[in-house]
């Protein structure tokens, strides 16, 4: 980067950047989670399932950045194969949780033994310094994008 270069004229870039890798990525994630039978949505949804705190369908949606009928169609999959289960909500109870069963979770261990191969190949590629900077800086545009209303510009700071 050239120290000339201003925020202003690299967010766009650097935007453009995080598609082509959400692209390759998902690409990637599509081809690993074949070769165990899998496709890359059941994969981010099952993920998801198994985070650290309960989720419903419209969370995992929004988590993913998907929408909610599709990540509904996806839970359903899962539910009817046995994979998945809803369970009650307290706080919501049209909305119940969607959790993995010991099925589910097998086959989610299934894609992350999968991967791990792939993971290792490209960590291999990166220096140490690098995989921090990285996820140092993913991390913060996260917590920016959370901080700034797209179309409001009423809310900078």
């Amino acid at each position: 980067m050239s120290p000339q270069a201003k925020p202003e004229t690299l967010v766009p870039i650097i935007v453009a950047d995080i598609y082509e890798l959400a692209g390759r990525l998902r690409d990637y994630g599509e081809a690993i989670a074949r070769t165990v039978g899998q496709t890359q949505a059941r994969w981010q949804v099952m993920s998801a399932a198994a985070s650290d705190r309960p989720l419903t369908v419209p969370q995992i949606a929004r988590v993913l950045g998907v929408t909610r009928q599709n990540v509904q169609r996806i839970a359903d999959l899962l539910v009817a194969e046995g994979s998945a289960q809803y369970r009650d909500n307290p706080d919501h109870r049209a909305s119940p949780h969607l959790a993995l069963t010991s099925r589910g979770r097998a086959a989610l261990d299934r894609l992350t033994r999968a991967a791990r191969g792939y993971h290792a190949r490209l960590a291999r590629k990166l220096s140490p310094a690098d995989a921090v900077s990285l996820q140092r800086g993913l991390r913060r545009l996260l917590e920016t994008l959370s901080d700034i209303d797209p179309v409001n510009p009423s809310n900078e700071e």
